[in-house]
């Protein structure tokens, strides 16, 4: 990497009575390219770091893969990476359908921000298969904790999201972190289809903000029974997972949780 995952500066900190210099953490934001089969599919500001899980997240949450697998992945295929600044992720697989480049930026704010709708959703995916025992309401409520002693880049900055997988009685098994929360997200389900661990039958998503149509989408595209978000849903949200038949569960803190889809 060009840089690490968070660069220290010198600030000038007001403490209530006076201000004196201290150094402070800031969480590193860089550009991605993503090519898919030597098709730039889009470009994603995220933070370094585990760029190539990021990269086979993305294809496969949006749907780019189709039934292909994914054969390598590496640093600019054309190029040395170190002239990219390791900004350059090449996915390459036995046979994805064409790919359609990506036009604009994808931010680390709100990612595709509903790109696709849930008709086109649904054409693609089938609805989450119905049975098992329901992760227990005190489980859920109880994650955003456990997550949150994995977190040591927020502990450093303050600045990032959060995104886990986690079992049945509640236990994180993969978490990552990034600017984004989008990236975070396609972080964890890249890293599970690398190991071969998709669909996420029977566990559930952890996303440290809101819960976005995007979220949705990409839990239901990575088989996870059950989306849970610190924060608030929105209204496409909670209609796509009833679509999906995704647990859905949002303000979970405190102790405390709503219930959003029928799933539930």
């Amino acid at each position: 990497m060009s840089r690490g995952r968070s660069q220290r500066v010198l600030v000038r900190h007001w403490d209530g009575s006076k201000e004196h210099r201290r150094p402070d953490d800031l969480v590193v934001e860089e550009p991605l390219t993503i090519e898919l089969d030597d098709v730039t599919v889009t470009t994603t500001m995220r933070t370094p770091g585990n760029d190539f899980e990021l990269a086979a997240g993305f294809c496969f949450t949006e749907g780019l893969l189709g039934d292909a697998s994914v054969t390598s992945i590496r640093y600019c295929a054309t190029e040395p990476a170190a002239d990219t600044e390791f900004n350059l992720v090449t996915v390459e697989t036995d046979g994805a359908p064409p790919a359609t480049p990506r036009l604009g930026l994808t931010t680390s704010a709100c990612g595709l921000c509903g790109a696709e709708s849930i008709e086109a959703l649904s054409e693609r995916l089938d609805p989450l298969p119905s049975g098992g025992e329901p992760i227990s309401a005190d489980v859920l409520a109880a994650v955003p904790e456990r997550v949150r002693a994995f977190q040591d880049l927020f502990g450093t900055t303050g600045g990032v999201h959060a995104a886990a997988a986690f079992g049945v009685e509640g236990e994180p098994t993969l978490v990552r972190e990034d600017i984004g929360r989008h990236n975070a997200v396609d972080k964890v389900v890249g890293r599970m289809l690398l190991d071969g661990d998709l669909p996420a039958s029977g566990l559930g998503l952890f996303v440290s903000g809101r819960a976005s149509f995007e979220m949705v989408q990409k839990a239901w595209a990575a088989g996870f029974a059950t989306l849970v978000a610190v924060s608030a849903p929105s209204a496409l949200a909670v209609e796509t997972a009833a679509v999906a038949s995704l647990r859905l569960a949002g303000f979970v803190r405190d102790g405390q949780l709503n219930f959003y889809s029928p799933s539930a």
